[in-house]
């Protein structure tokens, strides 16, 4: 490994890491220069695991006999090494997962190479809440969906948190950003897909009714926090279905709600 013990907080190299307590900072720093942070040793691994390129690496000493052999094929990629007192300076936080790493995004699939072979499907519309995101992708991976197109202004799966909450789930799962909700539900549903959207309404079928009879290939939508999908995305669907609840309530967390309907539609 290249090791670069840390003597300078101001060398150009470490830009990535600075600040990381600002969310405009990271804002800029991740979705613009084809960059995103990778938080452990363990979603370090899975990011590489899966094609994922890394830039350099931060970490304490501690740790770099845990990392050395899952960086054996990038030699030359710098991992700079700080004391925690150091880091914490460095980064705006305490680090106490004692590593991270800014990775190369790889370029986005498109709708039909990503939803290719898969018979289930989550779409996400306008969820803008990082952890939502980074949950739901934990249940996608978790309980057995084949892959999930996000919105135009869905929140980034590659976001430090979404990462980090998903256990690193966001690296395994295909995944990719819809250009525009119509058009994509239109590409959806010439796959085969039958469109299911998660949502209140008068009209809607429950999920264990749905159920009973699921189609072999279907695409789950979900919507924002608070509203839900929109009136456009409703009305694209094949299908409303509303998960029964009991004692007044009307409705789980979004990303609850795509864990319970994922395993009830799970392929037998």
């Amino acid at each position: 490994m290249l090791v670069k013990p840390i003597t300078d907080l101001t060398l150009p190299e470490l830009r990535d890491y600075s600040q990381l307590t600002d969310v405009a900072l990271r804002r800029v720093l991740e979705p613009e220069s084809g960059l995103y942070l990778a938080e452990s040793p363990k979603v370090i691994r899975r990011a590489i695991a899966a094609g994922h390129v890394p830039r350099s690496l931060l970490l304490q000493e501690k740790w770099l006999a845990d990392i050395e052999p899952d960086l054996e094929g990038f030699p030359d990629v710098p991992v700079f090494v700080g004391t925690s007192e150091v880091l914490e300076e460095l980064t705006g936080f305490h680090m106490h997962r004692g590593a991270l790493a800014s990775m190369h995004r790889p370029p986005l699939a498109s709708v039909a190479d990503t939803i290719a072979g898969a018979h289930r499907i989550v779409m996400l519309e306008d969820i803008v809440d990082h952890t939502n995101v980074g949950a739901i992708f934990r249940a996608v991976a978790g309980i057995g969906a084949d892959a999930v197109l996000i919105g135009p202004r869905c929140a980034d799966p590659l976001y430090r948190r979404s990462v980090r909450v998903s256990m690193g789930c966001v690296l395994q799962v295909p995944w990719t950003r819809m250009p525009d909700w119509t058009t994509s539900i239109a590409e959806v549903k010439k796959a085969g897909f039958h469109v299911a959207a998660l949502a209140l309404d008068d009209n809607a079928i429950t999920l264990d009714d749905f159920s009973r009879d699921v189609p072999d290939k279907v695409a789950l939508c979900l919507g924002a926090e608070g509203d839900g999908l929109s009136s456009r995305a409703l009305r694209t669907a094949d299908s409303t279905i509303v998960i029964p609840m009991l004692h007044g309530v009307d409705s789980l967390n979004v990303a609850s709600a795509s864990a319970v309907a994922l395993w009830e539609l799970r392929r037998r």
